[in-house]
């Protein structure tokens, strides 16, 4: 079973890894930043995704993910998986 902890893999200069991760923190839901940039293991787990391709911001949550989402479409997958209030 995969980790079942939210994951947001991302990078600092990208403006919408930011939009997310300060959405997240907005609404005080947990989860573990990644930046793919400087963390080969998390590009890794990344490039596996999208076949080799690195794709960010992602979110993954167990064997779910989202690529880029927006905040109506994390909101979604959010509830979905009972994280959001």
């Amino acid at each position: 079973m995969k980790d079942k902890r939210l994951h947001l893999y991302g990078a600092d200069w990208c403006l919408k890894s930011t939009h997310l991760r300060n959405y997240l923190q907005s609404e005080w839901i947990e989860f573990d930043d990644f930046n793919v940039e400087l963390d080969s293991d998390a590009s890794a787990r990344v490039r596996r995704l999208y076949n080799g391709n690195l794709k960010f911001p992602t979110i993954t949550y167990g064997d779910e993910f989202l690529k880029n989402p927006s905040i109506a479409v994390l909101e979604e997958f959010l509830e979905k998986h009972n994280l959001k209030d």
